[in-house]
């Protein structure tokens, strides 16, 4: 009979996880008083199904559900320990220092993730294409972090923003990247979002506010309950009205960077690029509870100003990582399906996509490798903690013996020889010589940009590959056609209507 009585309430919790949301219980002496699980539990069910974002059935609540699900990468941040280690975009906790990662939230890894700089915390990751988990080991370190790591110009006149991250000063660092460039002779601007998870909401309406007439929508929230209904609007007058601006995205450019993104395209004051967007459009709120104890449950979503859902389902945020075919960068870029999407008008008129993310106004994939290079990345994929390591070693070596070496320098057949050499050394020989033939594209490529990342900087990193993407080619290509934001959009092919008589 004990034993009944406890799997309700543990039952909810699962439901709570499975539906957007979470609690935290306090104290373990709790756990042995049936009659405040009891209540517990009968609060979870309330609010689940009084304030979830969508009718849930409250009976339904009472039964068992089941587990699975992985935290992901969305982005791993440049420069960081995960990055180094070798974890990537797409990359799911699979297990983090020894526990199973399982139905854990984001909130709950970074926890598991944190500690003393210096010291190491060992984990595994699930990553598509390969069966096994794979072994990382991470040394925690502090982390102080550019979002706006340097900003550069393209083509003479069109300058180049990379936003990684929408943090406190990223506003700040936006315009005076743009406000740098101006100076220096810029007559049009991309800012490039790709990559970036998002942020603080606040901090995002302040870089669409850059571009923005005051006091028209950025974004909107709404949820089945009334104070979840809210509506936030531009608060100061556009700095740059007139700058033809394209903006960059992805299918890892998430939150924040999304409502931005789908701002200025909504107000078509942005020509946007790339690929459709993660999709994270979820609002969770905090309700406490009997005990000290805290629901997290998701309550609203986020919606542009064209009535767009941001959100997309789970199923089809992984489908970038899991279904895309693989670029020569070695990311996943998926191939864009808009058949059967929702459409919508923007302010002036114009078709947009709806469904989920932001569909970009040009959809542009990066180049992808032929099926035998696909898998021999995968193959490396497998050997990813490896690879990574003997590419950071090999690359810190090289530079170190020539002092001398010119940004301008070239990737050797003799390079990729000495390369992978130490890469076979250090997988015994796990990586065959086959593999590393069909592969090298992908490693010319990593040689290339951890080369100049580790001796010239990211600026030079981002000269080295922007040579082979893209995104940034029809993005330039556009801007070169157009000396303002409509013209953009009608060199774009999805012009603003004609004013009517």
């Amino acid at each position: 009979m004990r034993f009944g009585r406890f799997l309700a309430p543990a039952a909810v919790l699962l439901v709570a996880v499975t539906t957007g949301g979470w609690f935290l219980q306090q104290g373990v002496s709790q756990e042995r008083n049936v009659y405040l699980q009891v209540r517990l539990f009968e609060e979870v069910v309330s609010h689940v199904a009084d304030r979830f974002v969508e009718p849930v059935d409250r009976e339904a609540l009472y039964g068992s559900v089941g587990r699975g699900d992985w935290v992901t990468v969305v982005n791993p941040l440049p420069g960081t320990p995960g990055t180094r280690a070798g974890i990537r975009a797409g990359d799911r906790f699979y297990e983090v220092a020894g526990e199973s990662a399982e139905g854990w939230t984001a909130d709950e890894a970074v926890e598991r993730l944190r500690g003393q700089p210096g010291t190491e915390v060992d984990v595994k990751m699930l990553r598509p294409g390969v069966p096994e988990p794979i072994p990382f080991s991470i040394t925690r370190a502090v982390i102080q972090y550019l979002t706006v790591p340097f900003h550069t110009i393209l083509d003479g006149d069109v300058g180049y923003v990379p936003l990684r991250l929408v943090s406190e000063s990223s506003p700040e660092e936006v315009q005076s990247a743009i406000d740098d460039l101006l100076a220096s002779g810029a007559e049009s601007m991309i800012l490039d979002l790709r990559g970036n998870p998002g942020g603080l909401l606040d901090r995002g309406i302040a870089i669409a506010d850059l571009f923005l007439d005051p006091g028209i929508t950025v974004v909107e929230t709404r949820g089945r309950a009334a104070d979840q209904n809210a509506v936030f609007r531009s608060r100061s007058q556009s700095v740059y009205p007139d700058l033809p601006l394209v903006v960059l995205v992805d299918e890892r450019s998430a939150s924040a960077s999304e409502i931005i993104a789908g701002a200025l395209q909504d107000h078509d004051r942005a020509l946007v690029v790339g690929t459709i967007t993660f999709g994270k459009g979820s609002v969770q709120s905090l309700y406490q509870l009997t005990g000290g104890n805290v629901l997290k449950l998701t309550t609203a979503r986020w919606y542009t100003p064209s009535g767009r859902s941001i959100q997309k389902a789970r199923k089809d945020q992984m489908a970038a990582f899991d279904d895309g075919a693989l670029t020569i960068s070695g990311a996943l870029a998926a191939v864009p399906d808009t058949a059967g999407r929702p459409r919508f008008q923007s302010s002036g008129g114009r078709t947009l996509l709806g469904g989920g993310g932001i569909t970009p106004d040009l959809l542009v994939t990066l180049d992808t490798l032929s099926v035998a290079e696909q898998g021999a990345v995968r193959a490396i994929y497998a050997n990813a903690p490896t690879f990574n390591a003997t590419l950071f070693d090999w690359v810190a070596e090289y530079s170190n013996d020539h002092p001398d070496l010119a940004p301008d320098f070239e990737v050797t057949d003799a390079m990729i020889a000495d390369f992978t050499v130490a890469l076979r050394e250090a997988t015994e020989e796990e990586i065959d010589g086959r593999t590393l033939r069909e592969g090298e594209v992908y490693i010319r490529y990593n040689l290339e940009r951890e080369l100049a990342l580790q001796t010239f900087g990211e600026a030079a990193e981002f000269d080295r590959i922007q040579r082979v993407d893209r995104q940034v080619a029809e993005a330039l290509s556009a801007l070169s056609a157009a000396s303002s934001p409509s013209a953009l959009l009608q060199v774009a092919g999805n012009p603003l209507p004609p004013d009517l008589p």
